[in-house]
């Protein structure tokens, strides 16, 4: 019987179609596949052999192949004009529309720098990523410039492009059909030399000083994610003991994750490349999800552990409506376990749950846990990807013995290139080659990995990243406010709620009413706390003055 080991050193020795070789990029020895695609632009172009084919579905709307690699091209020839040229930024805000994907890959198509925002962004967050980014053009959709109508003074050297607009979008910006229309007589690509080391884009994350930073990603991270998931699918299916009755030959996808984050992003063009269609929605509905899982024929879901668990116990989640699904992923967020029991006990095996590790930093996972080795472990992330390297580092730099925690580095063609304008920030996330992931994990005798605690003060409230000093900063603006602490709790559906402990000046009054709609005025809603506890004591502090946030944990855990 073929071993896991067995097929992926089929698969990826000399001759095999994932054939590993390896390079150094001056970050030390790294293992990369030697054939193509080498370019997201090569992907579009490959793309385009699926002709007919469905590619997008929202609500009535059915885009193929062949229509998507059009307007790309027309959008392509369109930012051209504009003189648009390799290494510019384009940044793209909206939702899950198919025109993000247009812009995305029109972006690619003449080497331009696409910058992906968060839609959530309020006005003023948004106005930060555009200047941060040096971004010439912006393409957004109605809400989003609604959301900068009082700020585009702020913005003098960015030009609009404004898709799903119900209203006049001014004189100072352009209709996406009028984009369209201008380079109607244009079906190929603008030529442009591309190579796995120019810049593809631009994901804005942050650490704990809560201020955004743009994680720099080149063509050999996102292609190297893409072959991962195609290399994953192929030992899966070389381990299957039988082959699965496929009725319609075509993958089909539905998207939860928003494409400006590196798990939609990777849902996007993982799914581009193997041909399949992907299901898009305005917002999550569980409901219409359902609905589209049946008519759609989905047969691979990922979403954060909150809207799996919603689904799965929705009361029209029957067996019908849920027997296209092959493979249900979660991640963005801890995955409680009992979600896992509930989908191996459910399905019978038939549907494999997925699970993994990874940041944006490393261009989506780097490890991964699926099927029987997730449900045998549930609490692993699994094991690292055949192009990752990945080390458990104790505080004095040493590697860490099995089962003993550390922090994890990570090296490999998925890891970023750099933060964006900010070599100080760059220096500090690197040593000697290994990217420092800021969390704690351990790895057993196995070889599977553990994630423990994140030193990185960050909290995870349903696959949204939520930077404590940023809300700590905004806290502190209210004059009530003496001291706070921001801090996750555990939740059964979000995997964690954020938290605020504020300590008030004496006499003063504040309640939690005030605090969340304060800080909903200032930042996007996934950054307003929950829960608030008041305390009139100081906060507990180390002896050089750092808040103890895992003794305020255990206290308000329960």
């Amino acid at each position: 019987m073929l071993t896991r080991q067995q097929a992926i050193d089929d698969l990826t020795g000399p001759g095999g179609p994932f054939e590993l070789v390896t390079v150094d990029d001056g970050r030390g020895p790294q293992r990369t596949y030697a054939g193509p695609p080498h370019t997201l632009r090569e992907v579009l172009i490959a793309s385009r052999a699926h002709g007919a084919r469905d590619f997008l579905i929202y609500e009535d709307e059915r885009i193929s192949y062949d229509e998507h690699f059009v307007r790309v091209a027309r959008l392509a020839h369109w930012l051209k004009a504009r003189g648009i040229a390799k290494g510019d930024r384009v940044a793209i805000a909206m939702r899950n529309y198919p025109e993000w994907s247009i812009a995305f890959f029109a972006c690619h198509a003449l080497g331009a720098v696409a910058v992906t925002l968060n839609a959530w962004w309020t006005g003023r967050e948004l106005v930060y990523g555009l200047t941060d980014s040096g971004a010439r053009i912006a393409i957004v959709d109605g809400e989003r410039l609604a959301s900068l109508a009082d700020h585009r003074d702020a913005l003098p050297a960015v030009a609009f492009l404004v898709a799903r607009d119900p209203e006049p979008c001014g004189a100072d910006a352009t209709r996406w059909s009028d984009a369209l229309a201008e380079r109607a007589d244009r079906d190929d690509l603008p030529p442009v030399d591309l190579t796995s080391s120019d810049p593809a884009s631009i994901m804005y994350t942050s650490g704990t000083t809560g201020l955004p930073k743009g994680a720099l990603h080149l063509h050999r991270n996102h292609v190297t994610n893409i072959r991962n998931a195609l290399l994953g699918g192929a030992v899966a299916a070389l381990l299957r003991p039988q082959p699965v009755e496929q009725p319609d030959a075509q993958p089909s996808a539905l998207q939860s994750f928003p494409f400006f984050h590196i798990g939609g992003l990777s849902g996007l063009y993982i799914t581009l490349a193997t041909g399949g269609r992907l299901s898009l929605m305005y917002k999550w509905d569980a409901r219409r999800a359902l609905a589209l899982i049946r008519a759609e024929r989905v047969t691979s879901w990922s979403a954060v552990p909150t809207l799996v668990r919603e689904l799965l116990e929705h009361p029209e989640a029957d067996a019908d409506a849920l027997a296209s699904l092959g493979s249900i992923a979660s991640g963005g967020a801890p995955v409680p376990a009992d979600l896992i029991g509930q989908i191996g006990a459910r399905f019978e095996a038939r549907v494999a749950p997925g699970n993994g590790y990874g940041a944006t930093e490393t261009t989506s996972a780097i490890i991964s846990n699926s099927g029987p080795d997730y449900l045998a472990r549930p609490r692993s992330v699994g094991r690292p990807a055949v192009t990752a390297d990945v080390r458990i580092v104790a505080e004095d730099g040493s590697d860490c013995p099995p089962g003993a925690v550390g922090e994890l580095w990570a090296r490999g063609p998925n890891i970023f290139a750099g933060y964006w304008g900010k070599p100080d920030a760059t220096a500090e996330a690197f040593s000697d080659g290994w990217f420092r992931t800021g969390d704690l994990g351990f790895v057993d005798d196995d070889g599977f990995y553990y994630v423990v605690d994140r030193k990185k003060d960050v909290i995870i409230r349903a696959g949204e990243n939520v930077y404590c000093a940023e809300v700590e900063g905004v806290l502190h603006e209210l004059p009530a406010v003496v001291d706070v602490a921001l801090i996750g709790l555990p939740h059964r559906s979000l995997g964690e709620e954020v938290a605020a402990v504020i300590e008030c000046a004496p006499g003063a009054t504040l309640d939690e009413a005030e605090v969340q709609a304060f800080v909903a005025s200032r930042l996007a809603r996934y950054n307003v706390p929950t829960r608030v506890f008041f305390i009139t004591e100081p906060l507990p502090r180390t002896a050089t003055g750092k808040i103890l946030k895992r003794e305020l944990r255990q206290r308000y855990a329960g």
